[in-house]
C-alpha cells in the first residue's frame, strides 16, 4: 500500500501546512489498484496461476450470525453492520483450496479519500492464529474445499463509519487485489456491549432502552402540570445511518477523530442546529412558521434527517424537543447510549452569574426593557453515556449535550459534553460548558426594584424556582423517572451549599445577597393558585394572603396575565387587574379572579401557556411581595384506532379521529402519522374543521416488524397546535 499512498501524494495540490488535504468525508474514495507491481512484470506472468478471490460472503442478513450477535439486526440496511471490539465472520471463496504454508493474503479496510495507517483510515489485517481482545486481527475458523471462514476482530478504539473492504494476495511480482465492490462495505459502530469500549454500559435493560429503543417520550408542559408525548427516533429506518454519518462529514470532523465519543458529541451538538454552520434544524420561537413545518407538528426524527440528507439545507422548524429528539436519534444510531431529558423551570442566564434578574418598576410590574434573563417552562437536552479520559477519574457516565442554540461555546452554538457528576458537585471547571448547565438548574431569581436615583433594591429572592424537576423516560416503560438528584443535592442541604461554593470557587460568578440591600417581608405570605383549565374555557385564579403578624395591613395587589412562549418570553399582556386587600391580624384571606376565554383566545400561542405575575405592596411597610406562576391549558388529543388483524406482512387499517372543541373553525389542518416498523410517515392536509365537527382519516399499511410497536400522530393548524395521539399495538408474527 505504501507505493499507492506515495503516488496519491504526488498528485495532490501542494499546501505548505500539510502533506495531505483534510480527510473528513466518509463518502469520498481513492482508486485502489487491482495489480500493484513490485517492478517490471515478466512477459509470461498470468495472475490466474495464483490464489485468486472468487467471492466474499459477508453474513449480512438480519437473521444471520453477524447482525444477530452485534445487535444490528434492526437496521433497515442491506450491508454488514458490526460493533467495534467484537468478532464477526466473513467467508472467502478462492479459485482453489487455500494453502497457508505457501499462500499469503490479507484484508484491507479503507475509509475516505486519503487512507493512512497511522490515522486509522487504512487498516491492513494479516491472518494469524489468535485474536487479541480489543485489537484488529483475523484467524481462520473453518476450511472447506476452496472456501475459508474468517473470524475478524476490530479495535475497541476503531473509527466509526463505513469502511471499504479489499482482499490482497501476495504474488512474487506484485499484489493482486479484489475489485471495488460496494456489497462488501462494512459499517462499524460503537459497542456498549463491549467492556473495553468508551461507551460500555453494563446493564442489559439499559442498553435495550438507551441504544435499541426507537421510540421515546418527551415530557413538556410545566412543573405543576407535566405533559408527555411520544417521539419516534427511528434510528434503524432506511438511510438514517448514512444520514447520521453525513452529519459528521458536514461538521468537518476529521475521520481520525471519529472513534472518540467526546469529539463526536461536541461537533454534533453544533451541527444539529443551523446557527453558524447550516446544520440540520432551523430554530424558530416566533409562532410564525412560513415555508416550513411548525415544531409541534413533527412526530419524529426520520423526516427531518432524510430531508436534510437529501437537500443539505436546514429543515424548518424546530424548538428544544425537536433538536433533542434528532440528537437522540443520531447518538443511538451510532451506538452511543443516549436519553432525552427535560429540565422544568430552566434558567437561561445571559451572563452565567447564577442570578436571573427580574426588574420591577414602581408599581411592582416587571420592566421588560431591563429584564434580559428568562426562565423556560421546560427545556429539553440529551445525556450521552461515555467515559471521560480527558477529565479526572470519576466524571464519566452521563454527559449533558444540548443541540438547541442558546449561547455560543468556543465561538459556535453548541453545548457539551458536560459531566452530570461534575455539575452536581460544582466542579464546573471541567470541559465543556459546565457553568452554563450548572446555571440552567441552579440559578436564583432576584426581583429588583430600580430607585429613581439608579440604586437597585432587591425586593425578593426565590432560590427554589429554577431546576425544580428534571425528568427522563423510565427504562422499559413510558412513565417518568425523576433524575433531579443526579444534578443537584437536596435544596437547602449542607452538600448543596458546598457544591455552590465549589462552583463559585471555580469561577461561576455569583454576587452574594449581602452585596445588595435586601430585607424580606416575613410576616405576610402570598400564594397564587390557578385552576386546571381546558383550552377555550373560562377558569379562575386565586391569590391567598396569610398575615402572621398582630398588625392590620392593607395591600395594593397587581395581577398581570401574559401569553408566553414556553421559553418564558412574553408575547403580550392579556389581563391586568389591580385591587386593594385588607389583611386582618393572624388570619388568611383569598381573592378569586376569573379569566375568560375571550380574553386569551385571539392571541394564544401554540403551547397554550400563561405566565401570571402577582406583586403586592404592603402599604404600611412599603415592602413588596412577588410571585410568578406558569399555567398550561389542557389541549384536546387525537384518537387512534386499528381495524382488523395486526400481523407482520399483512395489510391493516389505522384510523385517526379528532373533534374540534374550539368555538371557531380550524383552518389549514395537517395530520401526520408514523410508527417505526408499522408504517412509513404519512401526511394529509385538510382545509378546515368546523367547530364541534369530527375529522376521520383512514390509512392502509403493512406492518413489517412483529412485537410491541407504537403509532404516533400529530395535528397542526393555524389556531391549534401541539395536538397529539398515540397507540401501543402488538404486531403478531405471521
Amino acid at each position: 500500500m505504501s507505493e499507492t499512498t506515495s503516488t496519491i501524494e504526488n498528485k495532490l495540490p501542494l499546501n505548505g501546512r500539510r502533506a495531505i488535504p483534510p480527510n473528513y468525508s466518509n463518502d469520498e474514495e481513492n482508486e485502489v489498484p487491482e495489480m500493484e507491481a513490485f517492478g517490471l512484470i515478466p512477459r509470461g506472468f498470468n495472475p490466474g496461476d495464483y490464489l485468486r478471490v472468487v467471492d466474499i460472503y459477508m453474513f449480512k442478513e438480519p437473521q444471520e450470525i453477524n447482525k444477530q450477535e452485534h445487535h444490528t439486526d434492526k437496521y433497515y440496511n442491506p450491508k454488514l453492520i458490526v460493533r467495534r471490539g467484537q468478532a464477526f465472520q466473513i467467508q472467502i471463496d478462492f479459485n482453489r483450496p487455500y494453502k497457508p504454508e505457501t499462500d499469503q493474503f490479507w484484508l484491507e479496510y479503507l475509509m475516505g479519500r486519503y487512507p493512512q495507517q497511522n490515522k486509522g483510515t487504512y487498516i491492513p489485517i494479516l491472518v494469524g492464529n489468535v485474536l487479541k481482545p480489543g485489537q484488529w486481527g483475523a484467524k481462520v475458523i473453518h476450511k472447506e474445499n476452496n472456501s475459508i471462514r474468517l473470524s475478524i476482530m476490530s479495535s475497541t478504539t476503531c473509527i466509526i463509519g463505513k469502511f471499504r473492504l479489499y482482499v490482497a494476495v501476495l504474488t512474487p511480482f506484485g499484489i493482486l487485489r479484489t475489485r471495488r465492490n460496494s456489497a462488501t462495505d462494512t459499517y462499524i459502530l460503537f459497542n456498549p456491549w463491549c467492556q473495553l469500549d468508551a461507551v460500555y454500559l453494563d446493564d442489559e435493560k439499559e442498553r435495550e432502552e438507551y441504544v435499541l429503543n426507537d421510540v421515546g417520550v418527551v415530557f413538556h408542559g410545566n412543573v405543576e402540570d407535566i405533559k408527555s408525548r411520544s417521539w419516534s427516533y427511528g434510528q434503524f429506518e432506511e438511510n438514517i445511518l448514512d444520514a447520521c454519518l453525513f452529519l459528521m462529514d458536514k461538521a468537518e470532523l476529521e475521520l481520525s477523530g471519529r472513534g472518540n465519543p467526546v469529539k463526536i458529541c461536541r461537533v454534533a451538538s453544533a451541527v444539529i442546529n443551523s446557527r453558524d454552520d447550516n446544520g440540520v434544524i432551523a430554530g424558530s420561537w416566533s409562532n410564525t412558521y412560513d415555508y416550513g413545518v411548525a415544531p409541534s407538528a413533527w412526530t419524529g426524527s426520520v423526516d427531518i434527517l432524510l430531508e436534510y440528507y437529501s437537500s443539505k439545507q436546514p429543515v424548518r422548524y424546530g424548538q428544544c424537543w425537536v433538536f433533542a429528539g434528532v440528537f437522540n436519534t443520531f447518538l443511538r444510531c451510532l451506538g452511543i447510549p443516549a436519553r432525552l431529558v427535560t429540565n422544568y423551570s430552566s434558567a437561561h442566564d445571559n451572563n452565567a452569574n447564577l442570578r436571573l434578574e427580574f426588574f420591577l418598576d414602581d408599581d411592582g410590574k416587571v420592566d421588560t426593557r431591563l429584564t434580559k434573563d428568562s426562565v423556560w417552562n421546560y427545556h429539553c437536552w440529551n445525556e450521552a453515556w461515555m467515559t471521560r479520559p480527558d477529565l479526572p477519574i470519576g466524571f464519566g457516565g452521563w454527559q449533558v449535550v444540548d443541540g438547541t442554540p442558546q449561547e455560543t461555546s468556543d465561538g459556535m452554538y453548541r453545548c457539551g459534553p458536560a459531566s452530570v457528576k461534575a455539575i452536581k458537585h460544582g466542579h464546573v471547571c471541567f470541559q465543556f460548558d459546565a457553568p452554563f448547565v450548572y446555571a440552567e438548574v441552579n440559578s436564583d431569581i432576584f426581583y429588583i426594584r430600580m430607585e429613581k436615583n439608579g440604586t437597585q433594591v432587591v425586593e425578593n429572592v426565590d432560590t427554589t424556582h429554577v431546576g425544580q424537576l428534571i425528568l427522563t423516560k423510565e427504562v422499559g416503560g413510558d412513565r417518568m423517572m425523576d433524575i433531579t438528584e443526579e444534578y443537584k443535592f437536596r435544596e437547602g442541604s449542607d452538600e448543596e451549599r458546598l457544591a455552590l461554593e465549589t462552583a463559585v470557587m471555580y469561577g461561576v460568578k455569583k454576587q452574594s445577597v449581602q452585596d445588595t440591600t435586601y430585607q424580606p417581608q416575613t410576616d405576610v405570605d402570598m400564594e397564587f393558585q390557578a385552576q386546571k383549565a381546558v383550552l377555550g374555557n373560562d377558569f379562575k385564579v386565586t391569590i391567598t394572603f396569610r398575615n402572621k403578624s398582630r398588625n392590620s395591613y392593607t395591600a395594593t395587589v397587581y395581577l398581570s396575565g401574559n401569553i408566553v412562549f414556553y421559553t418564558g418570553v412574553t408575547k403580550n399582556e392579556f389581563k391586568k387587574h389591580s385591587f386593594s386587600a385588607k389583611l386582618e391580624p393572624s388570619s388568611s384571606r383569598s381573592f378569586d379572579i376569573v379569566i375568560q376565554s375571550s380574553e386569551y383566545m385571539s392571541d394564544l400561542l401554540e403551547q397554550a401557556s400563561f405566565h401570571f405575575f402577582v406583586t403586592a405592596r404592603i402599604n404600611e411597610t412599603g415592602k413588596i411581595l412577588a410571585v410568578q406562576k406558569v399555567t398550561v391549558l389542557e389541549i384536546p388529543t387525537l384518537r387512534i384506532k386499528t381495524k382488523g388483524k395486526l400481523v407482520a406482512g399483512e395489510e391493516t387499517t389505522v384510523i385517526v379521529e379528532f373533534t374540534n372543541p374550539l368555538k371557531q373553525t380550524l383552518e389549514n389542518v395537517t395530520l401526520r402519522l408514523e410508527g417505526p416498523g408499522v408504517l412509513r410517515i404519512m401526511k394529509k392536509q385538510f382545509g378546515r374543521i368546523p367547530m364541534n365537527s369530527t375529522l376521520t382519516w383512514e390509512v392502509k399499511c403493512t406492518p413489517t416488524r412483529p412485537g410491541l410497536r407504537k403509532l404516533i400522530a400529530s395535528l397542526s393548524s393555524d389556531a391549534l397546535r401541539h395536538v397529539y395521539g398515540e397507540l401501543n399495538v402488538q404486531i403478531q408474527k405471521p
